[in-house]
């Protein structure tokens, strides 16, 4: 399907796994604030919501259905947005951990890693004295030992159990590398167009926060794909996610935002909310003649199964 020229999908990660409560008193832990942040976003533009679920009491990451099944339905009756589920859950979760929640649930989309890979925040520990929750400090410096597992078992089995559901995936690719996985599962015919690639930049263990960078990402996609048979966006760390996002667009791509990626509005200034990152994007956007695709066009762009064929 041809995309709309001036139409630009946001999608919106509203709580990720790596960010903790010490971090942001706006990071969202309790199914409540996740459902209440979402909402928000999706009012505020974007179309999709890409969600992790946490434990109520302390904010750590879980995989528990029962969890997402507390925030799911709630978003659902309020917004038309597409919901994107993790099946990255967090580097100290199990595949079959991080799965459970989609397998449940069967949503529209899925976030899918393209490939394992270091995932450092552990520079992050000594900028806090004090912790509100005991697993955190533990948590943070210890990631300078994480591994995030997906290797070509792990993504086939990803593919293959939630492609049963018909549902489709936001591809995570933290390096070129891993548009080389992508291809490898595209010549399989286990991805069929048109498909979604979500370009990463920032992240230690992955591919520089360089505008270099993301111009051999596209170009190096163009090639293994086609123009015309994938759609493509762009999120990058910390104070590195309004300038690559804009760029992004300026390139005929999509964009994300939402405080799993960054937990700031402005230089030295956290962000009071999801809904903040996406007003000050659409702005941007606006700035420029581009639009806000709707979830519907959303959709259409994406090939999605729509929101009458999810289990929650």
């Amino acid at each position: 399907m041809a995309a709309r020229k001036n139409k630009v999908i946001i999608s919106c990660a509203i709580t990720g796994a790596m960010h903790t409560p010490t971090m942001s008193e706006a990071l969202p832990i309790t199914p409540e604030q996740i459902a209440s942040e979402a909402v928000a976003a999706a009012e505020a533009g974007a179309s999709i919501l890409h969600l992790h679920a946490r434990n109520p009491r302390d904010g750590s990451p879980t995989g528990d259905p029962d969890v997402f099944m507390q925030f799911l339905p709630t978003i659902k009756q309020q917004t038309d947005a597409v919901i994107n589920l993790t099946t990255g859950g967090s580097p100290t979760m199990t595949v079959q951990d991080r799965l459970r929640g989609a397998m449940q649930t069967q949503p529209e989309m899925c976030s899918l890693n393209m490939g394992s890979m270091n995932f450092g925040i552990f520079p992050l520990a000594s900028r806090y004295k004090e912790w509100k929750y005991d697993w955190e400090k533990e948590y943070v410096s210890s990631s300078d030992d994480f591994i995030f597992r997906n290797t070509f078992r792990d993504i086939e089995f990803i593919l293959k159990t939630m492609g049963d559901a018909g549902t489709k995936f936001e591809h995570e690719c933290y390096d070129v590398g891993h548009l080389y996985n992508l291809a490898h599962f595209l010549d399989r015919g286990l991805i069929k167009p048109p498909f979604f690639v979500q370009m990463i930049f920032g992240i230690l263990g992955g591919i520089g926060a360089d505008m270099e960078n993301l111009m051999y990402m596209k170009q190096t996609a163009d090639r293994l794909f086609g123009t015309e048979n994938y759609r493509w966006s762009v999120l990058a760390a910390g104070r590195h996610q309004m300038p690559f996002a804009t760029q992004a667009a300026l390139m005929g791509g999509n964009v994300r935002v939402g405080l799993e990626d960054s937990l700031m509005i402005e230089p030295g200034r956290l962000a009071a909310s999801n809904a903040q990152q996406v007003d000050k994007i659409k702005r941007i956007l606006k700035e420029y003649s581009l639009e806000p695709a709707t979830p519907e066009e959303a959709r259409e762009m994406l090939g999605l199964k729509g929101g009458d064929r999810v289990a929650f």
